[in-house]
């Protein structure tokens, strides 16, 4: 075959393989069998190989798969895929419709409902078309790129046609794993006598970390698309138009949503599906309800982990009876003791349940648990399953009653419980080795200190081998100690050295969550550090300062003063500040070039024709100005560009803050 025979037939066979996609994925019809197509797809990929110059970046035989990802890069996601507050009954449904009327001041608005598909939420990006980058939920605001295996999901199209496509958007939904693929996969396994999949959620998560990209392909992942991001560039005032958008765009929507005028449409919407929902190729385990109108959605807002226009109604989750077999003791990082509920292996929402929480010991006595008693579980919002009652009528003549350990199971220190709380805590602080270890783990992660290269495994042998003792010690461990031990060689030995150094860099509010502080999450050390930007502030502040800050009760208040109040604590801080690390709050250092827009709040929006928009940004900040991210009464000014979205020019209107042009904004600065 000829170049150019060839160029023609790729171009012939693309077209065909592309049509037919978008017949099964999108239209839900067929006109060839999967032998047919896979012929074609065999035909494209053996001509591609033969011409590797003519492979274009969208071709379809990048389904195939064939790239293998030795790491997943963490990325920033452009827009924070927050979570969803839930609700799990009509009456706070209402109350959630209640709050939305409040928010908006009228009762003039509409919701979208979807069905809450249980698998991975993935975030798609397209550049002039073609699709570039594709990012999982991670924490919300970081996630891995999973470019190369979402390229291989059929379902997501490789490029999208259009007129007046925005040069960069974004689309997010749901990966899945269809049932129909999960029973097949695990039936194969089960036949090589290999250990069978959890579930189709986990498995889905699982596949779209693996490394070689042609075994993603054959796992035959699929996915739903709900969410068209910045719907303004594209002069989309509505979630329920964006969709449709979507729908017309390629990319495959579940056509199960639907418009509802009031609360009571929405309970009418949940009870119909509540039993529709099994004959799913896919799991779901709620609905979601979302204000449809993008202005009202900014009106709305957000609280710090979710959106205030939008909730999760979860159905009542399934419950199953097997056998309490023992009680075994957790603890954890503060010392607080957990009993789990050891039980006779049970399925349970597509999950085998072997373990459940039983919370803390007034649990144990209002459940009146008993070894060898018939219990019923249950899996609702939370990951854990829960014992939640006992079938007293199977109970055993030979049942034992339950006792609560009056000493720590893992260190033999004598248990307390404070006055007011559930549960029963070890005293061991310093010499209790699950919290040294809990404590090095919370440290670790991605959302602190971010130390990939060291696993609760390692954390363990570190601490039985006297090396790690608290989080300081990290900073103290030496190559040579290290290799020194069983399992360890010179590769791994530098990575562990190199995360930690890497850590040194983190910023102060990171470190400062990472110091496990109770009641300091994330967002509140990060509200701490920009009230008191040093750790010498912070530990030096009353508790009246403390509560002055927005967010900061007096729980909180008072859990930093008894941390700091301890000298072993202050002792800790000294050590990881002589080792380097970061307890300054970081503030960019601007070069004022005028005072022009000082004490002046912009939002910017839209593209710019002499700008970048971080370089705007920059512009307004080198002038003395600030920019914020949502327009309120407060704003001074919003910077217009082109593709400004309608909702927030219409709230800048509502709300009389002025518009500026691009040129007016570089009149105002004087350049």
């Amino acid at each position: 075959m000829t170049r150019d025979e060839a160029i023609s037939r790729i171009a012939e066979l693309t077209q065909q393989i592309n049509y037919h996609s978008d017949l099964y994925y999108n239209q839900d019809t067929t006109e060839i069998s999967d032998f047919e197509f896979d012929q074609l797809l065999a035909q494209l990929i053996q001509l591609e190989e033969e011409f590797p110059d003519l492979k274009a970046p969208d071709s379809p035989s990048q389904r195939v798969g064939g790239a293998v990802v030795k790491e997943f890069n963490s990325v920033e996601h452009r827009f924070p895929m927050l979570s969803l507050g839930n609700t799990y009954n009509h009456d706070e449904l209402r109350e959630f419709d209640e709050r939305v009327k409040k928010g908006l001041g009228t009762e003039d608005f509409e919701y979208v409902c979807e069905l809450k598909f249980d698998g991975v939420a993935l975030s798609l990006g397209y550049e002039n078309g073609l699709l570039t980058r594709a990012v999982t939920r991670g924490d919300g605001t970081r996630g891995d790129e999973v470019t190369w295996n979402a390229k291989t999901i059929r379902s997501v199209p490789l490029r999208i046609q259009g007129d007046n496509l925005p040069e960069y958007f974004e689309v997010r939904g749901e990966v899945f794993m269809p049932l129909e693929v999960f029973q097949a996969l695990n039936k194969e396994k089960e036949e090589k006598g290999e250990a069978l999949l959890a579930n189709p959620r986990n498995t889905a998560s699982g596949t779209l970390k693996m490394q070689d990209s042609k075994i993603v392909a054959s796992r035959k992942l699929d996915m739903y698309l709900y969410q068209l991001m910045d719907g303004g560039a594209l002069n989309i005032a509505t979630h329920s138009d964006a969709v449709t958008w979507l729908a017309d765009a390629g990319f495959q929507v579940s056509q199960t949503w639907r418009k509802c005028a009031n609360v009571d449409e929405i309970i009418a919407y949940i009870e119909e599906w509540e039993e529709k929902r099994h004959s799913l190729p896919l799991d779901t385990d709620g609905i979601v309800i979302k204000v449809n109108d993008y202005a009202q959605q900014d009106e709305l807002g957000f609280t710090s982990k979710s959106p205030r226009w939008a909730i999760s109604f979860k159905y009542k989750a399934e419950s199953a009876a097997t056998q309490l077999k023992e009680i075994t003791y957790q603890v954890g990082r503060t010392g607080s003791v957990t009993p789990v509920a050891n039980l006779e292996p049970v399925l349970l929402a597509g999950t085998t349940v072997k373990r459940a929480s039983l919370h803390n010991a007034n649990e144990i006595a209002r459940l009146d648990l008993r070894l060898g008693d018939t219990v019923f579980v249950e899996k609702g919002g939370e990951i854990i399953p829960k014992v939640t009652g006992v079938d007293f009528g199977k109970r055993p003549a030979n049942s034992v009653a339950v006792e609560f350990p009056t000493h720590c199971p893992e260190c033999g220190t004598e248990l307390v419980r404070v006055e007011g709380e559930a549960n029963h805590f070890c005293p061991n602080i310093k010499g209790c080795p699950p919290q040294i270890t809990g404590r090095v783990e919370h440290f670790i992660q991605r959302n602190a200190l971010d130390i990939d290269s060291i696993g609760s495994k390692t954390i363990a042998q570190f601490n039985r081998e006297g090396m790690l003792n608290n989080v300081a010690d990290l900073y103290a461990l030496s190559f040579d100690r290290i290799v020194a031990l069983e399992g360890f060689q010179e590769k791994g030995t530098n990575k562990i050295l190199q995360g930690i150094e890497a850590s040194k860099q983190i910023p102060y509010e990171r470190v400062l969550f990472g110091l496990g502080i109770r009641y300091v999450g994330r967002t509140v050390a990060e509200k701490l550090a920009e009230g008191f930007p040093t750790i010498e502030a912070l530990s030096a502040a009353s508790e009246e300062e403390l509560v002055a800050v927005n967010e900061i009760g007096e729980r909180i208040a008072k859990s930093v003063k008894e941390w700091f109040a301890d000298a072993d604590n202050v002792a800790l801080v000294e050590q990881l500040k002589n080792a380097g690390l970061q307890f300054t709050l970081q503030k960019e250092e601007v070069e004022q070039a005028s005072n022009a827009l000082e004490g002046k709040k912009f939002v910017v929006s839209g593209v710019f024709e002499h700008f970048e928009r971080d370089e705007l940004k920059q512009a307004i900040a080198t002038h003395g100005g600030k920019v914020v991210s949502s327009i309120s009464k407060n704003t001074d000014y919003v910077v217009a560009g082109d593709n400004m979205g309608p909702s927030k020019r219409q709230k800048a209107e509502k709300l009389e803050v002025p518009i500026l042009t691009e040129q007016e904004f570089i009149q105002m600065i004087g350049e």
